[in-house]
């Protein structure tokens, strides 16, 4: 068996780093990440539903999963509560969080976002038999729920005199307004209507048109290696026909068209 003299060692070596290079070149921003840490929270139906199983569906849950084999990788989903994402993803300790999280001025200055993947808005949720609470403008001085660290209760401050309570799902803000310790509830106008129409909140109804037009964004620490790929990942997405099958799944109706920033 012939034996390498050292400068053919040392061209071999050579050699490969060469090719490793070249390699690295060509390759994606996500490339050599098996993994991708995903924070969620799964009360917020139809974007995040845990089943009986414990598995985890949705529309945003089917949206990472095509977007990670788009960027050629997998995703890991973390379960949080929706108020502790932001400082999560501070501190680094997961790569991304997809929950209908919208994308705002203020969410900006701590963490950064994604182009927009979902068109959405508030709207105001009361008992069936209410008939009180017909529009914005009769919300003042009653009792309104919300969610913590929502949009909904940053849009709740602004309405005068109105007593607000938080809560840290949807299902707990329901359950409230469905006793009758709140007057309405504050929230994204397309969970609502989805969990009204399957039976899942009986008794309830929505009076008015969207409140406010917001776009939700998957959002990442400030700095992410990970954001490009995500970016390119919506975007193959919205042109190979795969997004408008994921919205049309969830809610049987065509995807409005979604700006490329908010």
């Amino acid at each position: 068996m012939a034996r390498l003299i050292p400068c053919q060692w040392r061209q071999l070596i050579l050699s490969l780093i060469c090719l490793l290079l070249i390699i690295s070149c060509h390759s994606s921003p996500l490339t050599g990440v098996k993994s991708l840490k995903v924070a969620t929270d799964p009360t917020f139906i139809p974007f995040e539903i845990q089943t009986a199983n414990g598995n985890l569906e949705g529309f945003d849950i089917d949206l990472m999963k095509a977007i990670a084999k788009v960027a050629g990788l997998t995703v890991q989903f973390e379960s949080l509560p929706f108020d502790g994402m932001i400082s999560t993803l501070q501190a680094n300790r997961v790569d991304a969080a997809i929950s209908g999280i919208t994308i705002t001025a203020e969410r900006r200055k701590t963490i950064s976002f994604s182009r927009p993947y979902f068109q959405a808005g508030l709207a105001i949720t009361v008992r069936q038999d209410n008939q009180d609470i017909q529009d914005l403008n009769s919300l003042q001085g009653k009792k309104i729920a919300v969610q913590i660290g929502s949009t909904g209760a940053d849009f709740a401050k602004t309405i005068p005199n109105v007593k607000i309570t938080t809560f840290n799902s949807g299902s707990e803000f329901f359950q409230d307004l469905i006793n009758g310790n709140v007057d309405a509830v504050i929230s994204d106008a397309f969970a609502t209507l989805y969990a009204i129409k399957n039976g899942n909140l009986q008794g309830l109804k929505v009076i008015e048109n969207l409140l406010t037009q917001e776009y939700y964004g998957i959002a990442t620490p400030h700095d992410s290696p990970h954001l490009e790929a995500i970016n390119q990942g919506i975007a193959a997405l919205l042109s190979n026909g795969t997004y408008k099958q994921i919205y049309q799944k969830w809610f049987n109706a065509e995807p409005p068209k979604l700006p490329e920033t908010p």
